[in-house]
């Protein structure tokens, strides 16, 4: 499950059609407010593809929240911005971001999910 949280409709949509069509479940929000009221299960598998810069709560605080509340998703940030992500080794994706980094940075955060063998 890819849960894809962005304020922009286009991008949220667009990404959400392009994981689908590839195979990956996908849960869309608008806001990080609107993905912290419904928390993805502890147990489940997956990783948030999150936007850094959206009106209210930005990437960095969600990212926080999350690991406040015990969440393990790993977190795939993409911006417009050129700010540096400080404090983790989360993806950061520049918008606009190709299909193909886009895939390969959600790949790496699934495998960064599983458990070693």
């Amino acid at each position: 499950m890819v849960h894809i949280v962005d304020d922009e409709s286009s991008v949220r949509k667009a990404v959400g059609r392009l994981l689908l069509t590839i195979g990956y479940d996908v849960a869309l929000y608008e806001s990080a407010e609107q993905l912290l009221d419904q928390l993805p299960e502890k147990t489940e598998q997956g990783c948030i593809l999150l936007d850094m810069l959206m009106p209210g709560i930005n990437g960095l605080a969600v990212r926080e929240r999350l690991k406040q509340v015990g969440s393990a998703l790993p977190i795939v940030f993409m911006t417009g911005s050129v700010e540096r992500i400080e404090g983790g080794t989360e993806d950061f994706l520049k918008k606009p971001v190709s299909k193909d980094e886009l895939l390969d940075a959600i790949e790496r955060a699934l495998g960064s999910a599983c458990p070693a063998e």
